[in-house]
This record gives C-alpha cells, structure tokens and sequence, in this order.
C-alpha cells in the first residue's frame, strides 16, 4: 500500500524518464475526449492544451508558455531550393575566370561576387548533397572561413555595389550555416534540392503523439529545477536524433514519403526543445 501510494506521487518527469513511452490507456483516454475537448472550450478539462477538429491541431492556451499551433508547422520557410539561374562566371571587377568553386570571391582581386543562386548550400561548403554531415567536415570552420572574406565590414570603403555584394553573400552564408548545422532545415533543404516538396503548414494528429504531448507538457510544469528540465531536454534531443537516423535512411532509400513523415516527427521534438530552452 505504501508503495503503490509513492509511485502515485512519484514527480510526473521522472515517469516520463523512466518510461519513454505513452501508455496505450493515456491514447484511448484521449481519443474518447477528443470531441468533448472541442465542445467544452474553454473550459477544457486540459488547462493548457486543447485540440481543434476542424484544423486537425493542438492548440495551447495564453497561460501556458508554449506557443499556440504547437504542432502546425512554422509559418515561415526554413529555407528554399536554389534557383537554377546562374551568373556570368568572370569577376565583374577585373573579368578574370574563377578558380575555385564555388566562386563568392575572386582570387584575382579578392573582390566579392555577387550572388549565384545555381550554387546551393551544400556547395558553397565545399560538401556532398548528402544528410549527414561528418564532423572532421568542420562546417563551422568553413563558415567562419567565408566570414573572413565577405564579411560587409571588410569592405566598408568599397564602392557601393561590392558592399552590396558582401551584404548578400554574408546573409546567404550565415542562412547556408545555419540550414546545414541543423538536422531538421538540413532535412527539409535536402529534400526541396530533390524535388520534393515539404508543407510546412501540415500539422499533425494522432492519438499517441496528443498523449505525448500531454505528458511531456505537464512533465516541463512538474519540473522542480534546472536538472529535471535538462534531463527532459535530453531526451527530447534522444528522440530526434532517432527520427533523424531514420529520416536518413529513408533518404537513402528515396523513399521520400517515410522521409516527409521523419520530418513532421523531428518538427514536433524540435519544437519541444526550443520550448524547454526558453525555460531553462
């Protein structure tokens, strides 16, 4: 009885620690209320969470710290596919031919080129359209490299058309880095460079990812201190390393669909840790 009566109150982030699973009585308890959720709102027996039928989303209330559209997709594009225009390959200021790929800057003149948006990211890094990405490839050695050279402050007494270049190579190199070194835009990037397109706006809803989400919200507002919240944290990144694994194989394999379904995983995980940094 003692003990039964110690695992009740046991803290509600270390279950979800110690399980790593949502039970199949939490996903058959949210599927029966999923309809009373929608009717009763908003005096939803979920204080922080509700769920739209017609959207087909999880919805969070003002009280909570997590942002609303928890699971929609972002608004906003992590990144695009490179346009296959491309520029007249001499340098504009003394009309030499490059001799590096890809050409950001002449080594002729060292003077800044503007932009050529057939070069995509992988190849402004000098690496394989490929999603993993090795660390003896020193991505953020490459991107600091660049930085030396296109950086705008480097040319502020330039005329006017070459700082305007070194604006827009910077901005394009810091987007490159920044797509590349995280595994969710990598994902989505590498896919656009196929062909496939990622509806960004797509959200999600099945009944075990709502349980999950209930039970790792209510574990973030249980957390006691700083080292519930990382140990939260951690196994959040644990998960999305999984569905990045499997993203990757899938791939490989061009089986784009599987691919798409890994992304819309790794968004919600994703999401999760963003919103556990906030609070840390």
């Amino acid at each position: 009885m003692l003990k039964a009566k110690k695992k009740l109150w046991c803290p509600l982030y270390k279950r979800l620690l110690q399980t790593r699973t949502i039970s199949s009585t939490t996903c058959g308890f949210l599927q029966n209320q999923q309809q009373h959720i929608s009717n009763s709102q908003p005096h939803s027996p979920f204080p922080f969470f509700s769920y739209n039928n017609n959207k087909k989303e999880i919805q969070t209330s003002s009280s909570s710290g997590f942002s609303s559209h928890f699971l929609s997709f972002s608004g906003k594009s992590f990144c695009s596919a490179q346009s296959s225009e491309k520029t007249n390959l001499r340098c504009w200021n003394c009309n030499a031919e490059p001799q590096n790929a890809p050409f950001l800057v002449c080594e002729s003149c060292t003077t800044i080129q503007p932009v050529d948006h057939s070069v995509d990211y992988f190849q402004i890094f000098g690496l394989e359209n490929k999603y993993e990405i090795e660390e003896d490839h020193n991505l953020e050695v490459k991107y600091k490299n660049w930085q030396k050279k296109l950086h705008p402050d480097l040319v502020h007494s330039k005329p006017e058309k070459e700082r305007e270049f070194a604006a827009e190579q910077s901005a394009r190199v810091i987007d490159a880095y920044r797509t590349l070194n995280n595994a969710l835009s990598r994902a989505i990037y590498i896919l656009k460079l196929e062909g496939v397109n990622v509806n960004e706006e797509e959200t999600v809803s099945e009944p075990e990812l709502l349980a999950e989400i209930m039970e790792i919200r209510e574990a973030v507002e249980e957390a006691p201190d700083y080292q519930a919240l990382k140990e939260i944290q951690s196994l959040m990144q644990e998960k999305l390393q999984n569905w990045s694994n499997s993203f990757a194989s899938a791939f490989r394999g061009h089986k784009f669909e599987e691919a798409k379904n890994c992304i819309r995983r790794m968004t919600y995980y994703d999401r999760v840790n963003e919103e556990i940094v906030k609070r840390l």
